[in-house]
């Protein structure tokens, strides 16, 4: 059966959180949580998942502490290496969008050599967002516009054909996992429709079982995407609704 959710996007939220609970300095978290990355992307590509945008370091996460800036700057080079056979051996198209210019040359250079290899590959979308933001996604798609047409109105079609990785569509659902509650500026334009699954799980224990459970769990969702329910249909009832739950 097709997969009804096409684009999954995930904040894995939790790493320091987890550390902290077992007396562990924050770093051990994100190590921990690097190796669940992985587990995942393997999930998505099994399951059919067409796109999958994973935010590893916005904008704000450059307010903390530098060593642990460093750690994950080495995490994400560290995992480019593991995984570079498995990226190209399953056709995943990969991407990291965002600001990079502070990534160290060496790790800019892997991504290089990893994108355009995989360019044209057919499988799933694997889009890594580091240093990035949504609100700067947008200005820079509407100022990429302008400076190519300028004087023109411009629709939402034209904006969304300049987002960083266009090709990856809207995002059918997404995932936060370590209880918070909220987007925290992350692909605010591809979300607009999106549904949200806020899970107390830390990123460090989110498996790939999980996943599937939500994914099942949101296809069973009806979305109208502003519209209305077709005549006839109603609400899940209480027990239908419990049952739905992860």
């Amino acid at each position: 059966m097709e997969q009804a959710i096409k684009h999954v996007a995930i904040i894995m939220d939790g790493n320091g959180r987890w550390a902290t609970q077992r007396y562990r300095p924050r770093v051990w978290g994100h190590v921990r949580g690097s190796g669940v990355v992985s587990d995942i992307v393997q999930a998505a590509d099994d399951m059919g998942v067409r796109a999958l945008t994973m935010y590893a370091f916005s904008t704000e996460n450059w307010s903390r502490p530098h060593e642990e800036v460093g750690v994950l700057f080495r995490l994400l080079h560290k995992f480019l290496l593991k995984e570079r056979r498995r990226i190209l051996s399953n056709a995943i198209s990969f991407r990291v969008i965002g600001d990079t210019r502070r990534l160290p040359a060496e790790t800019r250079a892997v991504i290089a050599d990893l994108e355009a290899r995989t360019m044209e590959a057919p499988g799933l979308k694997l889009t890594f967002c580091f240093g990035y933001g949504g609100r700067s996604e947008i200005v820079a798609a509407a100022n990429r516009f302008h400076e190519a047409n300028p004087g023109m109105e411009m629709t939402e079609g034209d904006l969304a054909a300049q987002l960083f990785r266009p090709d990856a569509g809207e995002v059918d659902l997404l995932i936060r996992t370590g209880g918070e509650q909220r987007v925290s500026n992350f692909l605010l334009w591809q979300i607009a429709y999106a549904e949200l699954y806020f899970t107390p799980t830390k990123w460090p224990d989110f498996t790939a079982g999980e996943f599937g459970k939500i994914l099942n769990a949101v296809a069973r969702r009806e979305r109208r995407f502003g519209g209305l329910a077709p005549l006839g249909m109603s609400a899940p009832s209480a027990g239908e609704a419990q049952s739905m739950n992860v």
